[in-house]
């Protein structure tokens, strides 16, 4: 399942099949995709990620997270949509602030470069048993 967090883009686990040289690692990672206005990222680089057709994408749910802070789901929603607004104008204005995600992973521009860095304790609650090949494709 993945999230869509409006104009920053989508979080999802992916299952990828590594083949070892003597067995087969089907392992649980996390992804993120980025989908932000393009004149936020000039002369910025990203990689690209290729979000599999199977993920099921769900919009972000801001009762669940109004649940987490005793704050109403409509300002939540405002606090999201002016964080990411204000991101993309620091971007745009050749600022490179980090954008850290609790328990997730950091947002970060290096050399011109834009990417999500997962946290290792993120990679290996998604995935218990193969958690260092998940860690190196990561």
């Amino acid at each position: 399942q993945g999230v869509l967090v409006p104009g920053l883009g989508t979080f999802a686990v992916v299952h990828e099949q590594i083949n070892g040289t003597e067995e087969v690692y089907v392992v649980r990672r996390p992804v993120f995709q980025l989908d932000m206005d393009m004149s936020c990222l000039q002369e910025l680089v990203f990689p690209t990620v290729m979000m599999p057709g199977d993920v099921e994408i769900m919009p972000l749910d801001y009762w669940w997270l109004s649940q987490t802070n005793s704050l109403p789901p409509d300002v939540v929603r405002g606090c999201v949509e002016e964080t990411i607004l204000l991101y993309s104008f620091q971007l745009r204005d050749r600022q490179h602030p980090a954008f850290a995600f609790e328990n997730i992973g950091i947002l970060s521009c290096q050399d011109n470069v834009l990417c999500m860095q997962f946290h290792c304790s993120c990679i290996a609650g998604l995935e218990s048993h193969d958690t260092w090949v998940a860690l190196l494709l990561t």
